[in-house]
């Protein structure tokens, strides 16, 4: 029987998946600590949009978007964050925030978050 050469096999190396595997080890860290995050922001924008829909003053507004983020667990933000104006006979409330996510040492992965109603 005849040994096949080395010419014609293929593969992965041993020191090459172990390389593969930690960068994907990594990316899933990152994935699952900005996973929250998005979960939040979406919290944000169904309380904007609740408190816009049913508020029909600045005060009520921001009493409303509070009930809702206490219900979500919204930490980010508050309702004094809110960019609150009407745009013809509609209430409009606008938001912007940032997160940042400790990685490693002195780095950071820093996430701005913007929205408004319509």
């Amino acid at each position: 029987m005849a040994v096949p050469s080395k010419s014609k096999q293929r593969g992965i190396t041993f020191i090459g998946l172990l390389f593969v595997s930690a960068v994907l080890a990594m990316a899933g860290v990152v994935a699952a600590q900005v996973f929250p995050t998005a979960l939040e922001f979406m919290a944000v924008q169904k309380a904007a949009q609740k408190a816009a829909k049913e508020g029909q003053t600045p005060a009520e507004i921001r009493t409303i978007f509070d009930k809702a983020s206490a219900i979500d667990d919204i930490k980010s933000i508050t309702s004094k964050d809110l960019d609150i104006s009407k745009q013809g006979d509609k209430v409009v409330v606008g938001y912007s925030y940032e997160r940042e996510i400790h990685l490693v040492g002195p780095a950071y992965l820093t996430l701005k978050y913007q929205g408004q109603t319509n």
